[in-house]
């Protein structure tokens, strides 16, 4: 164990392959289900920590991941970070010109892959000088042909199961992370030892995503996604069980895992608990009885959802951040006083993105640069600050003064904050629509949208309008079988009763499915260049009554 007392990841693992040896780590993959305990993993990263130093992997190196979630990829977590090097996972659903960026730019020394990612890496690879210096491991028993991979088990075998591992400062760097450059190139975010630690202790506090030795955590949120949000970290520091999904997981998939493993604790973006659901409706006996809590972020939840997993129980736990933050930045706990509330009210609470982690500051700046009244009305851009939360970008001073101001974050978030101190999610600063002078909430018409039995997905964008400036358009993936004109005269006439008259969207679009960046949010940027010069709106009168500008 190192000593002194730096803040660093070392210690979380020390305590579980001690305290909990026998606790198990569980992978889903293409030849079954994979079973380690704490003391077998522990073993297994001190092996990859001898085959990094043997390769020649120092300290400040970069070592990049292009993996599901699984076991072997996990072991990259603490096998990288607590030799001084660097862990760099990468999305494997960016393009190709994306990730041969950000190769580039992190200098990565050597690839960890997996087998079914392999032609998607070697395509991007293929006559890119990015690649020429470096190598790539397998994360299986087998070669990989496309890449001259060494298999992950014959990279580390032989190795021996324990290691000297270095006293690190807190300010090492041990995670690096690009966001998905839906606006220009990505950016890369650093995460420093101390970094992860403490969002790791904030996360294990009562108003973060405790866990407890008795979990069973299952990360469906992405390990090349911010650290699946953390969550393994967090679960090892509680010396919980750890499912890994593996690639691709289905909703049989994620029903199998939860019924035969026992999951407790569950994480991914609404579209999983969405589809879930729907598998459970759709006629398929699913048990629940042991999952208590799903967290979800990326997008906010459907009320309708939030509903119906707590009639089976489950708790859906809003929670939203950033790559920046490491990313949980506030979750959406009940307050003591709210917990003798009426369920109308609870669920209001719930919906929203929710309360500040401890340890983090905020402020919300409107368009004259002042804050905001907590209201639940007045709305401005969410900036925060706080030990996890970065100061800059990785080798970008350019994006760097953009994105901060005085030792604030600039989350481009439009958001409300009410009397209780509830953060809501509005809007993106660039998806936000500006209609005669008045705001518009996509966010909120979308929630709104989803709640309609008829509705899989639903995304709004404002698209350009001669006279309003901009006009909201709904697009709309319709379950199978619905009647399509009577669910839009439905929508409408809902939207109508709930909201002023201007901000129903000028039409309902369907289409099949809503385009997903590569974090698995909607795109947006795809829907406003394909509809801009739609005639649906480009020169006609909204028939809403949008608002005059003022």
């Amino acid at each position: 164990m190192p000593g002194g007392h730096s803040q660093t990841l070392r210690p979380f693992l020390w305590r579980a392959e001690r305290l909990y040896p026998d606790t198990e780590i569980v992978s889903r993959t293409h030849e079954g289900r994979t079973r380690h305990t704490y003391a077998e993993y522990a073993d297994r990263t001190a092996q990859l920590a001898n085959a990094l130093d043997e390769y020649g992997i120092e300290r400040g190196d970069r070592v990049a991941t292009f993996c599901w979630n699984h076991t072997r990829h996990f072991e990259t977590y603490f096998g990288v970070p607590s030799t001084g090097a660097q862990l760099h996972t990468i999305n494997p659903l960016l393009p190709d010109e994306h990730i041969q960026y950000i190769v580039d730019d992190a200098a990565d020394e050597i690839v960890f892959v997996d087998a079914s990612l392999a032609p998607k890496l070697a395509g991007a690879a293929d006559g890119a000088a990015e690649f020429d210096d470096v190598d790539f491991v397998s994360m299986g028993s087998s070669e990989i042909d496309a890449l001259d991979a060494t298999p992950y088990e014959e990279f580390i075998a032989d190795q021996p199961t324990d290691y000297d591992w270095p006293d690190l400062d807190s300010d090492q760097p041990a995670g690096l992370c690009y966001t998905s450059g839906t606006t220009g190139k990505p950016k890369g975010v650093e995460y420093t030892q101390s970094m992860l630690w403490s969002h790791t202790m904030a996360s294990q506090t009562p108003q973060g995503i405790p866990m407890e030795d008795s979990d069973v955590v299952m990360p469906v949120v992405p390990m090349f996604h911010v650290n699946a949000w953390g969550m393994p970290f967090t679960a090892t520091a509680a010396g919980a069980k750890h499912v890994y999904p593996g690639p691709s997981p289905d909703p049989a998939d994620l029903a199998a895992l939860i019924e035969e493993e026992g999951v407790t604790v569950s994480a991914g973006v609404p579209t999983v608990w969405l589809g879930l659901q729907e598998y459970i409706t759709g006629g398929n006996d699913v048990d629940l009885s042991t999952l208590d809590t799903v967290i979800v972020g990326g997008a906010a939840a459907p009320r309708s959802m939030i509903e119906w997993y707590d009639d089976r129980g489950v708790e859906v736990l809003h929670a939203w951040g950033m790559t920046e933050l490491s990313p949980i930045g506030t979750v959406s706990h009940l307050t003591s006083d709210l917990r003798d509330a009426d369920y109308e009210t609870q669920v209001d609470k719930r919906s929203k993105q929710g309360l500040v982690v401890p340890g983090l500051e905020f402020e919300v700046i409107d368009e004259n640069d002042e804050e905001i009244p907590w209201d639940g009305e007045a709305f401005g851009e969410l900036r925060i600050r706080g030990p996890w939360v970065t100061q800059e970008y990785f080798a970008r001073p350019d994006a760097s003064e953009e994105g901060f101001e005085d030792g604030w974050l600039k989350t481009g978030d439009v958001v409300t904050v009410d009397e209780d101190g509830y953060i809501q999610l509005v809007d993106r600063t660039k998806d936000v629509i500006k209609s005669g002078g008045e705001w518009i909430s996509s966010v909120e018409l979308e929630n709104a949208i989803m709640a309609y039995d008829g509705v899989s997905e639903a995304t709004v964008v404002g698209v350009p309008h001669e006279r309003w400036q901009e006009r909201p358009v709904a697009f709309v993936v319709a379950a199978d079988g619905v009647d399509r004109e009577a669910l839009v005269e439905e929508i409408e006439a809902g939207l109508r009763e709930d909201y002023p008259k201007w901000w129903v969207p000028d039409a309902v679009e369907f289409i099949d499915e809503v385009p997903k960046t590569a974090t698995g949010k909607f795109s947006k940027k795809d829907l406003r260049e394909q509809y801009a010069d739609q005639s649906l709106v480009e020169g006609s009168v909204p028939k809403n009554d949008a608002p005059e500008q003022e």
